[in-house]
């Protein structure tokens, strides 16, 4: 279900959106909702990419468990390759 829900654009911000909104066939309205979506998505990403982030740290510190700049390095190198290698082990 959709709601109406008001945004107050400054004039100039108003004209971009519109001008936008003419050259791509579509309403301000579609652009600015299109624009919306796509800013919550991304910022719902970065939210869960920090939480992941803490949440490693939180237990590198409990363990001391972890993988060398350098082995991850070689893994990675490895991506694509006929001589692709599993990525590293974790240890202390």
């Amino acid at each position: 279900m959709a709601t109406a829900t008001s945004i107050k654009l400054d004039d100039e911000l108003k004209g971009r959106v519109q001008h936008l909104a003419d050259a791509r066939r579509r309403t301000a309205h579609w652009i600015m909702r299109e624009a919306i979506a796509q800013y919550v998505e991304r910022e719902e990403k970065r939210e869960a990419l920090n939480r992941d982030t803490l949440k490693a740290w939180e237990e590198f510190q409990a363990t001391g468990l972890h993988a060398t700049g350098e082995e991850t390095d070689r893994w990675l190198a490895s991506w694509g390759t006929d001589d692709e290698v599993p990525p590293p082990a974790c240890h202390a």
